[in-house]
């Protein structure tokens, strides 16, 4: 439209004759078109208003149109205006359009787990949008430990989707991050999570989504997902599926491990959704149950916003799991326990008939409407003109810009981890290794290196490619995919590595291993990978680098430690994070896991070395008790801890001061970690990360940090009851090699 007028323009003007004034005119014509396409607004920016179009004479005396108005009384007005089959119909993800109020039609079901992705309906590639920026996937970026990092990739991310969003390309609501603890190392979906450690996880999610939603007031940019609640971490294993799988959890693991990166995400990260997920806990479908979605979710955390089922769940749960007798119990099961959106045509189809039948009422689908409906206005959806709004400027210019990408190399940079570098061979030299073999089912690939729930990349450089920037390259794949059913081709990359100055070996899995819906059963390279890294290693002329690309860990030690005993002896069935040495049960995680280990939790190795010293920290701790009933004062009770609740947990915090000194020759990046430990006992993991920073600190200097420590949250365990208490005695604080005693005390005031 706005070209052809211009075109049209152009024609109207009026030109000499004479050849001279004829190519001065031309050239003044030439230069006033390309002006005017320069100031006119590209066809992308015209996205019709999603509602309340200030153009159309049908929205304009709307109420739920009035930007001025609060948000409350608009949801009200608008909820007010439908007809039931209207509502009902708004109940799914992908919600109808309301033509005679002048509303589109809408698709919830976006992803942004690690960069715009096309896996949900509500994301397209094409056209002016051919990619999105791939950031690492998440358990490599987690493993930085860089919470600003995390939170500037949100920013990112968000940038993205509105832009994709401005161009019609994408919806507002990305169902994002994925923060499930990954117990158990052969879980599919692992490579999706921050990692094993609940307190780590729980930042991550809140870094995230800060960075996806602006949180400039109540208004969102963007509107994330945490997802999925709660203890979700098998998805196909041994003949047990999520669809199927009933995770019976202790109240103590559920409040000390599964639920705490969900409460961080509300509660610290102010997230506009929680989806529930396909497994039942203890007997209940996740997505029916009062206590975890209503009670907890919105009562406790107090969520400012929606809670949606993961996809076709409502329907699992009444046609595989077999909870309910009816659907329309299905359906007014899910609602009433808080469940405000169905990924999925269940409740559209059912959700009436269990109106119609008394089995839940008209106004609790009103309140579940109200909480979708308001995240939609603070997204703007309702406020006309979409670029005449925050974030209206955004375009396909902002999205794989030269800065995106060099964060997405920075983030995979940070997130790398160095295991072993026997004899120094690290860093290599361009001046020494002027020829590397580079060896591998994973040497020269593309798209297995953005895992799953990805995108389209920007642009892909695999090992091969990027080494082959620093030097001279030799290539053998070794192997015919991850699976290595054949060690045909292993001669060949014998010989490329006698002959290479260096070799790179990049082993490891791919989706076709590990993936949603599909979980390991051991934790070894796949086939004859083993064989191909050691046979090349013996074969090779200079050093060689093994460099494992997984989204789940890969048991190395090559013998040292048995892995088969793990794997025949702890089912992923059982949920339980505690050791039980009477039944050989080895425990989860590093914070309970009781075994032997080939690399523990937050190892990683530098180029450089470092020195901590502790500056200043407390040996006494006062905790002020706000709420204790006389005979609680005077209980033995109080030597089992006291309770979280009873404590004023805003005055109960510290600070720890640390000195990083680099006492090696080259600058470096460090990440300190700060551990607890608390006084021993049955509830207590043998100790659990409570801070982290990541610091650069040049060569032969130092660097002081501080790591707040808030006793509530960071020296509490969790009885068997489920209830948070801070064990009074001496705690212990690890930071690097430094080890230091505080002992807290109760201030009964």
């Amino acid at each position: 439209m706005v070209r052809r007028k211009l075109l049209t323009t152009t024609t109207k003007l009026s030109l000499p004759h004479t050849p001279a004034a004829a190519k001065a005119n031309a050239k003044a014509a030439l230069s006033l078109l390309l002006l005017l396409l320069l100031l006119a607004p590209t066809s992308w920016a015209a996205r019709v208003p999603f509602a309340c179009d200030p153009r159309s004479g049908l929205t304009r005396g709307l109420r739920f149109c009035r930007v001025a108005l609060p948000i409350h009384v608009r949801v009200r007005d608008l909820i007010g205006q439908l007809t039931l089959q209207e509502k009902i119909r708004l109940l799914v993800n992908n919600a109808a359009a309301v033509p005679r109020l002048g509303i589109q039609g809408y698709e919830w079901w976006s992803e942004a787990l690690h960069g715009v992705s096309n896996v949900g309906p509500g994301t397209r590639f094409g056209g002016a949008f051919p990619g999105a920026t791939s950031f690492p996937q998440v358990i490599t970026t987690a493993a930085s430990f860089n919470s600003s990092l995390w939170e500037e990739i949100g920013r990112v991310v968000s940038d993205e989707a509105r832009a994709m969003y401005n161009g019609g390309m994408a919806g507002l609501t990305y169902w994002s991050p994925n923060v499930n603890v990954f117990r158990d190392p052969r879980w599919g979906r692992g490579q999706e999570t921050p990692g094993e450690d609940p307190v780590m996880a729980g930042k991550y999610a809140a870094s995230y989504v800060r960075g996806l939603q602006g949180n400039v007031g109540n208004r969102l940019k963007v509107a994330a997902s945490c997802k999925h609640y709660t203890a979700y971490d098998l998805d196909n294993w041994n003949g047990v599926d999520r669809y199927h799988f009933n995770a019976r959890v202790s109240k103590q693991d559920l409040e000390d491990t599964y639920n705490v990166p969900f409460k961080a995400c509300v509660v610290d990260g102010k997230v506009a959704s929680v989806m529930c997920s396909y497994n039942q806990v203890n007997g209940v479908p996740t997505c029916a149950d009062p206590n975890l979605l209503k009670n907890t979710i919105r009562g406790q955390w107090r969520l400012n916003g929606y809670i949606v089922s993961d996809c076709d769940s409502v329907g699992v749960l009444y046609e595989n799991q077999h909870y309910t007798t009816t659907p329309e119990d299905a359906a007014a099961d899910t609602i009433r326990a808080g469940l405000d959106l169905d990924c999925g045509p269940f409740l559209a189809v059912h959700t009436e008939a269990a109106i119609r039948g008394g089995k839940m009422a008209e106004a609790e689908v009103d309140l579940a409407l109200a909480n979708t409906i308001t995240v939609q206005m603070r997204l703007g959806m309702f406020d006309g003109e979409p670029s005449a709004q925050p974030y209206g400027n955004l375009g396909p210019r902002d999205v794989c810009t030269p800065a995106h990408q060099q964060l997405a190399l920075e983030a995979a940079r940070q997130g790398i981890v160095l295991l072993k570098n026997q004899g120094q061979a690290l860093p290599l030299s361009a001046r020494r290794h002027r020829l590397v073999a580079v060896i591998g089912p994973n040497s020269d690939v593309t798209v297995t290196m953005i895992g799953n729930y990805a995108g389209v990349a920007c642009g892909y450089t695999s090992p091969f490619q990027g080494i082959g920037r620093y030097s001279r390259t030799v290539h053998q794949p070794g192997c015919v995919g991850v699976a290595c059913t054949s060690n045909q081709l292993f001669g060949r990359a014998e010989v490329a590595a006698r002959h290479a100055d260096a070799t790179v070996l990049v082993m490891g899995l791919d989706q076709s291993i590990e993936a949603e819906f599909r979980d390991r059963t051991g934790l070894l390279l796949p086939g004859h990978q083993q064989e191909l890294v050691s046979r090349v290693a013996m074969a090779s002329r200079g050093p060689t680098i093994l460099v494992l690309m997984s989204g789940g860990p890969i048991d190395v030690s090559f013998a040292k430690n048995d892995p088969r005993e793990y794997v025949a002896k702890v089912p992923m069935t059982n949920m339980n994070m505690r050791a039980n040495p009477a039944k050989g049960y080895p425990g989860r995680t590093y914070r309970f896991y009781k075994g032997p280990v080939v690399y523990p939790f937050g190892y990683g190795m530098s180029y450089t070395s470092y020195r901590h010293s502790l500056v200043k920290a407390p040996t006494q701790v006062s905790v002020p008790v706000a709420s204790l009933s006389a005979a609680y004062r005077n209980s033995s009770l109080l030597s089992a801890g006291i309770r979280a609740a009873h404590v004023n947990c805003n005055a109960a915090s510290l600070g720890i001061h640390v000195n990083i000194e680099n006492t090696g020759s080259m600058d470096g990046t460090h990440t300190l970690l700060v551990f607890s430990a608390p006084p021993e006992g049955k509830w207590s993991p043998a100790r659990q990360l409570i801070g982290f920073e990541k610091v650069h600190v040049s060569a032969g200097s130092q660097r002081r940090v501080r790591i707040d420590v808030r006793v509530c949250e960071h020296l509490s365990v969790v009885d068997e009851f489920g209830i948070r208490r801070i064990p009074i005695g001496e705690h212990k604080l690890h930071v690097g090699d430094v080890e230091h005693s505080m002992t807290l005390q109760a201030n009964l005031g």
